[in-house]
């Protein structure tokens, strides 16, 4: 067949299917005039979509075999999975109650949510999918009016120096009640991956003031390395709940040269304007982040080639809740981040009525060192299971009320 191309269109001779411009797309733009939609493609998205984008992917998930499950064992919010001399490590919130969460009901040994009287807990792997719990939690809460007496959760952790860090938040009250989930990052270092892990007892990156965007929570720390100081992404919220036009959830970051501070808060945050957990990599020369479940660009992987100014890379669907990837240049500081393949996450048990968590594994490719061509698919479909659980089925007093009102 005889192409004759002309400009950035390819014109073909009539075989009852003319393959012009745009039903095939050049990677540049066309010089003619096109709507604003196909601009969009060439000045926002990529014009070979999703298969060529090396920040999208879809995720498929893997229950883990190792970590037993019961009405009152809880684990969630997985750090960056580390691999030390062979050995996989990983760190969590573990919850080991008397009871199951019971909301205003708690009591000193009753959860009111599934992040209520944890501690924090280390499992290892030799391969990713297999792990082994160990028989005490790393770090264990401090004794009242210590600070995070109450819970501690949802860590992440930092290799500096030859010495280990994990940062999480600290309660000093019960969670989620009155004044929300009010807690700030807190530290415990160690020579070890395998401990003895010593917490500080002090607070390291601190509430914003009265009326400032992260006045009220500074959860989820996730730390990285990145041109040789460490950036501690989080996420912030101005109130309770949001409300009155007040921002839902945001992410920050605050920066250091050393574990234990002094953190500087960007002038800039919060440099994400949505995102109900922190993910971040390095990529190439600057920072990638999985955003999900809250705000306007939740559900999406964006892109900051300086760690700090955010941009849309890619929608994704069904994102894992509280990823933490396996990152092996996360302290690296090279600029040349190599990105993901899998990591673990936590999926949250709400049929069963015990609104416990557990841990399971995500694969994907948002990495450069491999072309895994499955997880660029996109058009996923999700069968009745997905459908018709009960978080996703209309609840039957909101059917009556459409039925009242004859739609």
């Amino acid at each position: 067949m005889n192409i004759k191309v002309v400009g950035l269109a390819l014109l073909l001779p009539l075989t009852g299917f003319a393959e012009v411009f745009p039903a095939l797309i050049p990677e540049e733009k066309p010089e003619t005039p096109v709507s604003v939609a196909v601009a969009r493609l060439y000045e926002q998205w990529n014009p070979h979509e999703d298969r060529a984008n090396e920040l999208y992917s879809n995720f498929k998930y893997t229950p883990l075999q190792g970590l037993e499950t019961a009405p009152n064992i809880s684990r969630r919010d997985p750090s960056k999975v580390l691999l030390i001399d062979g050995v996989y490590h990983v760190w969590y919130t573990g919850r080991k109650s008397a009871g199951i969460p019971a909301g205003k009901q708690a009591t000193d040994t009753i959860p009111s949510f599934d992040w209520d009287l944890c501690d924090l807990w280390h499992a290892t792997s030799s391969n990713g999918w297999n792990w082994v719990e160990d028989d005490k939690p790393a770090v264990t809460r401090l004794a009242k009016p210590q600070y995070g007496w109450r819970s501690i959760s949802t860590t992440d952790v930092l290799i500096w120096k030859g010495k280990y860090y994990l940062y999480y938040q600290g309660f000093n009250e019960i969670p989620g009640l009155d004044s929300g989930d009010r807690a700030a990052v807190t530290v415990a270092e160690a020579d070890s991956p395998f401990g003895p892990w010593k917490p500080l007892g002090k607070v390291v990156i601190d509430f914003g003031a009265v009326g400032d965007w992260d006045s009220n929570a500074i959860h989820d720390p996730y730390p990285i390395v990145y041109k040789g100081k460490i950036y501690i992404y989080y996420k912030g919220s101005p109130q309770k709940g949001g409300g009155n036009g007040t921002i839902v959830r945001a992410q920050g970051v605050a920066i250091a040269e050393h574990p234990l501070g002094p953190f500087k808060k960007s002038q800039l945050n919060p440099v994400l304007n949505s995102g109900h957990e922190t993910c971040m990599f390095p990529f190439k020369g600057g920072v990638a982040a999985i955003v999900s479940l809250d705000g306007a660009e939740k559900n999406t992987v964006q892109f900051a080639p300086d760690g700090i100014n955010f941009e849309v890379a890619s929608l994704i669907q069904l994102p894992p809740v509280a990823p933490g990837p396996f990152c092996p240049d996360a302290f690296a500081g090279n600029g040349d981040g190599r990105g993901i393949t899998w990591g673990l996450c936590h999926i949250m048990d709400k049929e069963s009525g015990n609104n416990n968590s557990i841990l399971a594994r995500f694969d994907c490719d948002l990495s450069l060192e491999v072309d895994r061509q499955y997880f660029k698919r996109n058009n996923l479909r999700f069968d009745d299971g997905t459908y018709f659980q009960k978080s996703t089925m209309l609840p039957g007093n909101l059917k009556k009320q459409i039925q009242g009102e004859g739609q």
